[in-house]
Formats: structure tokens, sequence, C-alpha cells
């Protein structure tokens, strides 16, 4: 094997890691339905567990611990924003020469709920037909 083929690989299976996460996190990360949560709320929400933890017995406990746990993720989670963006913009360096490389059309992209902007950041070409 040659060094550039080992080159190519080596790139195609980084490329394929930053496709693989920026995906993940479009699915994390997908709009759900009803009121959007904030960190006003969900703080609140802490709080109201912490107090009914006070008087809970231990099956009701267990149930609030893993509810706090949750709350927490989700906090942590509304305040990674700028890992947001950074992975995004590593995905728009890759995205037309991973997608050309492998076969994946603009709505391809689309389907997997990758945003036009992002598409059009990353020179990603929108064909008809």
């Amino acid at each position: 094997m040659t060094a550039a083929h080992k080159a190519a690989l080596a790139r195609g299976r980084q490329e394929g890691a930053v496709v693989r996460r920026y995906l993940e996190l479009l699915e994390t990360t997908r709009p759900k339905r009803g009121r959007k949560r904030t960190k006003a709320s969900i703080k609140r929400q802490l709080e109201a567990v912490d107090k009914k933890l006070e008087a809970a017995d231990q099956l009701a406990r267990l149930h609030l611990i893993q509810q706090r746990k949750n709350l927490h993720a989700e906090l942590e989670g509304l305040s990674e924003g700028n890992d947001r963006s950074e992975l995004e913009d590593r995905f728009v360096k890759i995205a037309r020469s991973y997608g050309e490389r492998k076969g994946i059309s603009y709505s391809t992209w689309r389907d997997m709920g990758v945003s036009a902007s992002v598409l059009a950041r990353a020179g990603v070409p929108r064909l008809r037909g």
C-alpha cells in the first residue's frame, strides 16, 4: 500500500467521523414539539425536584434523582453552543468533497436534517434532475 493510499484512507476516516458526529448532533438537537425549553425553566424544574427530594420515599427518590441528572444533562446541552458551531464549521469544510466522493446528493443531506444554509456554506450544489 502506498503512502498516498494510506493518506487517502486516513482522510476518509477523519471525514467520515466529522460527518457522523455532525449528523448525530443534528439528531440529538432536533426541535421537539411544544414550548421551547430555556435555561431558566430547567433551573426552576431542578429547584422543584430538589424540594420534592426532601420528603420523598425511596422509590420516588430514585426517580427524582434520575430526573435531576436528566435536567443537568439538558442544561449542559444548552450551554454547548460553541461545540455546535465548531463541529458545523468542520462539517462545512468537508461536506462537498465527502458527498461527491460518496455520491451523496443535496436532497439526501437535506433528508438527514442538514440545513440549506449549511449546505450553501459548504458549496454543495443543488442539482435538479
